[in-house]
């Protein structure tokens, strides 16, 4: 090595450039060498997976040494807090999607949270804003950040029900949900990769003036078209950056149709900075505003952590009951938070953002590898379709679509399975198998949220805190009781969908054997 630490070791400037590229060099060779099993599940350093008793989480971190190269440099250069890597990041982010702007943020709960609230903001028009008491339409079952928003707002959760082979909320209950005066927004996530109606929703959020945030933490990559003529009558004319559907569709990502959306970096996600989010601001700038300051412990100085003065009126302002000229720095227009990441968060996540076109592919082949695999026992499984979809050809693997033209591409988060009623086993049974052989899966998340405890206790307590639109959640009760799923993430390789085919496969036949099926 060229350096030997001592006490009296003090470098000078050229030689500490040279320090910290010998330091990354070995942080590269050690990365390199210790985080093989992390690698793409088609990179050829991966180590072979054990076939006959290897474990198969149901998602993960998926990086190089590039990845813990950068995080290690940002480290060194010990910024810490939002910084110059956070806006490359953001910047990157926005540019990938084709948004106004994407706000980084320390989880995609927080996210949610923060897209919430702002629709509650003073900045808006009075007859958008959302006040203590309006309702806002999502459905039954999912993940339950989602839907906490619209309560620690004040706001009260209309809930419609979830088609169980979607994973989706039911559009065609959303007008039994709507109460005009009162209705102010539809807040919904595309369900494990696979987006919702956008259509349907789009066309009654327009037709009563509605705002659309689309948790978008498990879709990052999917694509919804429609037609271009009803496209433009929705108010859209440009496909997403990147995406050519032709003169006849408009082809854009998801989590860019609505008015803000939500990313989630949690290490299943699409992308990951270990912990993050982001909330992606489409169209309206007041919006970022908005966020921002909400983000940023509610302020009303827009300059970047470690710049100052980026009005040029920071002494200039009057604002509230504040004297004239009082430090803009320290002037809240919001009641906020302080919901940032770290600058080595968004180091690592630039490195995945150039990681997603590949991640997205593999996504889209892992789900394609299990549904041929598991058509055999097509007799005890119901599978997910996407969006639109009437049904899927075993031979092409593609799908044979509705008549709305309207289409989706799933970037898949995981790959649901029903388990059928009359088969001889329930979901928990095979997970439980599953588990036994260190095959990781999850449920739809918490289900039928409506029969968690929190809620269960919300209800109890104030019983016109949420209201449902219709008497019985079937769908939403459907996943809770029959479903799980399996992963689609880039770490899995072909000999681990293979192995747990093969599992699936051993759990079937023999349940089959015992109930003399």
């Amino acid at each position: 090595m060229a350096f030997r630490m001592s006490s009296e070791n003090i470098v000078n400037s050229e030689e500490l450039a040279e320090l910290k590229a010998e330091i990354l060099t070995l942080t590269r060779l050690y990365a390199r060498s210790a985080h093989r099993a992390f690698r793409p599940g088609a990179d050829p350093l991966r180590p072979a997976f054990d076939t006959q008793n290897g474990s198969i989480p149901y998602a993960g971190r998926v990086f190089t040494e590039d990845e813990v190269e950068v995080a290690v440099g940002s480290t060194l250069d010990f910024w810490l807090t939002l910084g110059t890597e956070g806006e490359a990041f953001q910047n990157e982010l926005a540019a990938f999607l084709g948004v106004r702007a994407c706000l980084a943020v320390n989880s995609g709960s927080s996210a949610n949270l923060l897209a919430l609230s702002a629709l509650k903001s003073h900045l808006l028009p009075v007859d958008r804003r959302l006040n203590a008491g309006d309702e806002v339409i999502t459905c039954a079952a999912g993940f339950p950040t989602t839907v906490t928003p619209i309560l620690q707002n004040g706001c009260v959760p209309v809930f419609i029900d979830n088609d169980p082979i979607t994973g989706n909320l039911r559009s065609d209950q959303l007008e039994a949900a709507y109460v005009p005066g009162k209705t102010k927004a539809v807040m919904a996530a595309h369900a494990l990769g696979n987006p919702f109606d956008l259509f349907s929703v789009l066309s009654f959020c327009q037709q009563h003036k509605l705002w659309l945030i689309e948790d978008n933490c498990d879709a990052l990559g999917c694509t919804y078209s429609i037609p271009r003529k009803q496209a433009e009558l929705l108010g859209f004319t440009q496909n997403s950056p990147g995406l050519d559907a032709g003169p006849e569709y408009l082809i854009r990502w998801t989590g860019t149709w609505g008015d803000l959306s939500t990313q989630s970096f949690y290490p299943p996600h699409h992308l990951t900075m270990g912990e993050g989010g982001a909330v992606n601001i489409v169209r309206n700038s007041i919006l970022k505003r908005i966020v921002e300051s909400l983000r940023d412990w509610g302020r009303d100085c827009w300059c970047p952590s470690g710049r100052d003065d980026t009005c040029t009126k920071r002494y200039d302002w009057q604002l509230g009951e504040l004297p004239k000229g009082y430090d803009h720095k320290y002037i809240y227009s919001h009641f906020g938070y302080n919901l940032k990441p770290l600058d080595p968060q968004a180091a690592i996540g630039r490195v995945q953002i150039r990681r997603l076109p590949e991640f997205i592919q593999s996504r889209k082949q892992n789900w394609q590898i299990l549904r041929k695999g598991l058509e055999p026992f097509s007799e005890f499984f119901s599978f997910c379709l996407p969006t639109h979809a009437k049904a899927f050809d075993l031979d092409s693997g593609s799908f044979i679509w509705d008549e709305t033209g309207c289409r989706t591409d799933c970037s898949w988060f995981g790959f649901l399975l029903l388990v059928r009623s009359e088969a001889p086993f329930s979901s928990s049974d095979l997970g439980s198998f599953l588990a036994s052989k260190g095959v990781g899966t999850r449920m739809l998340f918490g289900g039928n949220l409506l029969r968690q405890p929190a809620f269960v206790h919300q209800i109890k307590q104030n019983p016109n805190s949420l209201r449902l639109a219709v008497k019985d959640m079937l769908g939403a009760d459907q996943l809770m009781k029959q479903s799980l799923f399996l992963g689609t993430y880039p770490g899995l390789t072909k000999e681990m969908i293979d192995r747990e085919v093969s599992l699936i496969s051993e759990f079937v036949k023999g349940r089959m054997s015992h109930a003399n099926y």
